[in-house]
Order: structure tokens, then sequence, then C-alpha cells
């Protein structure tokens, strides 16, 4: 119930096409010299949807808040994380100091979880705003909300103000937006193609193609961040061997994996960070499907083929272990990487399960991704939530580097030489990257995508 949906809104928005930021709820900005502090000066006249004024003090008391959640704060949490003041010297204008250099956190203005709320909002607990208690400055307002049924968006006619990256200003062009919560994927086809829906997200690779002409038509747009990745926990013995990692590389077939069950909106990984991401750069050459030269690594590592195709040595077979929420692509993958004498075992657990899993360290390698439209992604995953074990200088350089650079130029070299550190060492081994697949009837407009490839029904009309 973010700024993807209308309701809150954002200090900044980013322009999915360029990767630019531009102004949201503020009009223009400054960035101190050493990149550590950031003020913000703030539209006069914007107000929430309960009427109250949108101001300076309320910015201040929403990243008070999320410092006051600590742990729970997860994605918001890391982009304040060495925050040391927040001032607001007049109404219109709010200033955020951090004790390093922090360049990411322009970008992380635009993000929805530093999505700005009301304080009546502010003044419920965490678990009430979960319930839909939220009141935001954006076009709609949430009227109501049954979890895991259906949230309802009315339009605020009085809504004047618009983000930088939208096609009109003034109030919505929808009167009502009713989203229902459906997890069957089957189910969606058919509510859309019956006409009891207007649109759906998340359409199944399979299912596109009845979407494709005959009333309907498919948008999508590939999820920025970090793609779809095995995560390797470089603290085991076996994954310290830089011959192992690249073996296990090598030994993807990537475009086999999209074209057996994706769809030509998936593509194969081409680096660590996907194409939609501002900084990436393609190192598609490093992460071709080259099973010859993955055995030959293993074989340079002193790990023999047994008698059951799998490798050993020393007595110890070439077993690793993978924890994942959703299998996605992971019994393709277990298969390729048998063929070079790799035996992947597979570990599901619940969402809850995974992270006490990865503090303890208790895995091999972990099936996943991490979706936000700054290349910061990385020092985000590298450095504060340590999944990997990689401690390489040159890549703590670069992360660092790009988190103090206020000159593009240098920002996207070091962004460049970080990822191509991670691939070419295999700290982690990309395989596919995710879209958002929406189908939609011939009646809907307008309908569109942010920078975090979330859908935006603001601009959005039916004719």
């Amino acid at each position: 119930m973010g700024p993807n949906l209308g309701v809150l809104e954002t200090l900044t928005a980013q322009d999915p096409a360029t990767g630019k930021v531009g102004p949201g709820l503020a009009s223009s900005w400054t960035i101190s010299p050493d990149a550590t502090s950031f003020t913000f000066h703030l539209y006069d006249g914007v107000t929430f949807s309960d009427g109250s004024p949108f101001t300076a003090d309320i910015v201040k008391a929403n990243f008070e808040n999320i410092q006051k959640l600590g742990p729970t704060a997860s994605n918001s949490g890391a982009y304040l994380a060495g925050l040391t003041s927040i001032t607001a010297p007049d109404q219109r204008t709010v200033t955020v100091a951090f004790a390093k250099p922090n360049i990411q956190f322009l970008q992380a203005t635009s993000a929805p979880a530093l999505s700005i709320l009301s304080t009546g909002s502010l003044a419920g607990t965490a678990a009430d705003r979960c319930t839909g208690k939220i009141v935001g400055t954006g076009p709609f307002i949430l009227s109501s909300y049954i979890p895991h049924q259906n949230i309802v968006l009315s339009k605020r006619p009085d809504y004047k103000l618009a983000p930088s990256t939208a096609q009109h200003t003034g109030a919505a062009y929808l009167d009502k937006i009713d989203i229902r919560i459906v997890s069957d994927v089957t189910t969606r086809t058919g509510s859309l193609l019956s006409g009891q829906l207007d649109a759906t997200n998340a359409v199944a690779p399979q299912d596109e193609t009845r979407f494709d002409g005959n009333g309907f038509s498919v948008i999508s747009r590939t999820l920025p961040g970090v793609v779809l990745s095995l995560y390797v926990n470089e603290k085991k013995t076996i994954l310290q061997d830089q011959n192992v990692r690249l073996a296990i590389q090598k030994a993807i077939n990537r475009a086999d994996i999209v074209s057996t069950l994706y769809s030509p909106h998936y593509k194969p990984a081409t680096s660590v960070l996907s194409s939609t991401t501002p900084g990436y750069t393609d190192f598609s050459s490093q992460l071709t499907y080259d099973p010859i030269t993955a055995k030959r690594l293993l074989d340079s590592a002193g790990w023999t083929v047994g008698p059951d195709g799998i490798r050993v040595r020393g007595g110890q077979k070439l077993a690793l272990d993978v924890i994942f929420g959703q299998p996605q692509s992971l019994e393709l993958v277990q298969q390729q990487l048998k063929q070079v004498g790799i035996q992947l075992n597979l570990r599901q657990l619940q969402i809850s399960q995974i992270q006490p899993q990865l503090v303890a360290g208790n895995y091999d390698l972990f099936l996943g991704n991490s979706s936000r439209a700054d290349p910061d992604v990385l020092r985000t995953l590298f450095k504060q939530f340590a999944i990997v074990g990689s401690d390489s200088p040159a890549l703590t350089a670069a992360l660092s580097k790009q988190a103090e650079s206020l000159d593009p130029a240098a920002r996207q070299q070091a962004v460049t030489d970080a990822q191509k550190i991670v691939v070419s060492n295999a700290h982690v081994v990309p395989i596919t990257e995710f879209a958002q697949v929406v189908g939609q009837s011939s009646k809907v407009n307008g309908l569109s995508f942010t920078a975090n490839s979330s859908v935006r029904f603001y601009d959005a009309w039916l004719s």
C-alpha cells in the first residue's frame, strides 16, 4: 500500500527509464560536497488525505520512527543506516545527516520503504499500519482493507501534486480501484479472461500467450537490483576454492533455464545486477554456459568423478546444500550441476526460517534476489546483511567508493568494478533476471511501472 498504489508518496521520484531522481514531495534538494548531508526543500500547500498539512516536522518524525523500529524496519532501516541527525529549521526544509558519505540516500528517498505517513498514522502501532490504518498525501485513499482478500482505493478529488515521473497532474483518472488478492495463478488468469478483472499482475509464463491479442495485452518490466542468484557462503571450506565457485557458475545454462521455465519477458542474467538497475554493466561473456571449462576447473581442484558421477576428493563428495523459500529454477540448476559432477541438495524453508540459517551460516548456497533500483544494493548485500563470506579488499574499496561518489562517472566506474569482482570471482552466481508481468484487457490504458517495477495506477484510465 505504498507509492505504487498511490496512497503514500515519497520525497523524490525515480524515472524508470533513465534512473534519474526527480521531485516528489520535495521540489529540490542539495547534497553536501562530502555526501554526508542532504537538505530537501518541500512543496508548499501539500496535505494528507485527512486534511492535515505536510511539513518538515512530519518528515523528521517519519525517519525517527523508522529508527525506533530497529531491526524490524529491514529495508528502510538499511537506507537510514549511519544516520546521525534530522533537523527541520523551518516547515519547508529538512536536513538529514549521516556519519559517512552516503550517496545512495537520494535514491532511497524515492523507495516505497521511505514513504511519508501522516502524524495520525505514526501515532498508531506498526501492527495498526499493517492492517491498513494509513493516511498519505497520494492521489488515492485507502477505503478498505481485508487482509488476504482485497484492497479498495478511492480517488482523492482534491489531489493537486504529482511526482515528476507522472504523465499528468491533479486528481487521478480512476474513481475506484478494487484490488483482489488471489494467490492461485489459474484463478487470476481465468478471472481476467472472463472479464471479472481488468488486469492481473504476476502472470505465469505459460499463460502469457493467452493475453496476446483477442482483447488483451501484456506489459512487463525487469526487476531492478540483484538478479536471482546463488549467494555463496565462502566460510565453507569447499567454497573458499575459487575454482569450485567458478565451476558452478560455468555449469549453469541460463538460456536453457529461461527457455524451459519462463518466457521472452525474462532474461538470462548478464551480471550480478539486472539490466534495469542504474550502473548495470554487461558481463555476459563471463556467464556463458561452459561445462567443459567447469569440469576442467574441478579437475584442477582435485575433485575426481566417482562411480555415481558425483565428484569426490579425499573421500568427501562434492555435495552442496542450498536453502531457499521458493525453488524457482533450482531443479533445473540441480540437473545441470550434476552433469559436471556436483551434487546439489535442495532444502526448502519457510521465509521466517531463512534468516536464522543465514545468520548461523548453516548453508552452502542461498537462492535469492534483492530488488532495488540503485547499485548500492550490492553494498547492502555484502556488507550489511553479510550473506556472503567474501572480504575482498578490492570489493570493499569499490563498494565504498560508489557510496561516496557525487561524480556520476566515478560512481559508475566503482559500480562496474564491483560487478566485475563479484562475477569474475563467483562470490555470487547469477542465474536469471526476473520480470513483473501484467496482463490487461484492451479497456485499460496508462497502466505503467515505477522504477522498482511496481505497478502504478495514477495515470491509468478505462476506455
